[in-house]
């Protein structure tokens, strides 16, 4: 049984951390240590912790706030595994997690792999519209998280795993955020390592619980995808473009209505369709009509959002070279 490394950077989180930990106590496979990371939080989870210590092999570590890929990398540096798995604090781990992976591995070699993320029942409406957005194939989700995705796969850091040689090798996050994990996988793949999706190691990702704080994260994600390309020109793709057409296409259609009335129309027509794709498919699959609704305005949120952001940056990128 080889063993694993649980990696978990928080930032006053406490109450995810404890549901957290609560799903890594059910697992089917235990060979497994737990390292939380504690980045400078005011409100810590150091009891939090405490609740869990002869439930699992747990370390806990405070430190000077430095940003989530610092942070993983601190546990990195202390872990013992030979294979150290990154989740994000909001996430809660299915109880077949790692004899799934366990299983992949003993069949498959992998130096580094991820994982979809899914809902849980135990979500909020709001949080399992949010999700749905988050892995639909109407919107940038449905690029991520399937072997049927876009180009190379990349593991995501709210679930992903790499072996301790391909640590050693690439020394982590080079930056700490704004894209800091696709920037790793980039790096990984370049270094000859072998990746790939196991799409049974699912989690429960909570994600944000309000639409809110959902657009300024996708925001902040829009924003990733340009600062990525500041290192790597050839990882911006045509498809990366999506959201930021989609936002500008929207702003065309409420011009229309002032100045082109054929092509509002025709907008209408299209953008009915599109919506009423999104709740029909999104109601089929939550098996909840209001989730569907809810869905509607999660994917416009994600798109709108994440297309924003990646004007905003991109902007900032090109006027910054002249």
């Amino acid at each position: 049984m080889r063993k694993y490394s649980v990696i978990i950077p928080v930032y006053n989180r406490p109450d995810e951390v404890d549901e957290l930990l609560a799903s890594l106590t059910k697992q089917t496979y235990t060979n497994f240590e737990v390292l939380i990371i504690e980045d400078g939080s005011s409100n810590k989870c150091d009891e939090i912790v405490k609740k869990y210590e002869h439930q699992l092999e747990l370390f806990y570590f405070y430190k000077e706030n430095s940003g989530q890929g610092f942070s993983r990398n601190f546990g990195f540096e202390r872990a013992k595994g030979e294979y150290f798995i990154v989740f994000d604090s909001d996430c809660l781990i299915p109880e077949y997690y790692f004899e799934n992976v366990e299983n992949y591995l003993n069949e498959y070699q992998l130096d580094a792999f991820g994982g979809p993320d899914m809902a849980h029942e135990s979500f909020t409406n709001v949080q399992k519209a949010i999700s749905y957005s988050m892995t639909s194939v109407f919107t940038t989700g449905g690029i991520r998280g399937s072997k049927k995705s876009i180009g190379t796969f990349h593991p995501r850091s709210f679930n992903m795993g790499i072996s301790k040689e391909v640590y050693a090798k690439t020394k982590g996050y080079k930056i700490t955020r704004m894209g800091e994990d696709i920037e790793l996988s980039i790096r990984i793949i370049e270094n000859g390592f072998k990746v790939g999706l196991i799409e049974n190691a699912s989690v429960y990702h909570k994600r944000r619980t309000n639409f809110m704080q959902f657009f300024k994260q996708l925001h902040f994600f829009g924003r990733a995808r340009i600062n990525i390309s500041r290192f790597y020109k050839k990882e911006l793709k045509l498809v990366h473009t999506f959201p930021a057409l989609f936002t500008i296409g929207i702003m065309v259609y409420f011009c229309s209505y002032f100045f082109q009335p054929l092509l509002f129309s025709a907008g209408s027509v299209l953008l009915g369709v599109f919506t009423l794709l999104i709740g029909v498919d999104a109601t089929i699959k939550n098996k909840n009509l209001v989730v569907g609704l809810l869905s509607i305005i999660a994917s416009f949120t994600q798109l709108i959002a994440y297309g924003v952001g990646f004007i905003s940056e991109g902007s900032i990128k090109v006027f910054s070279r002249k």
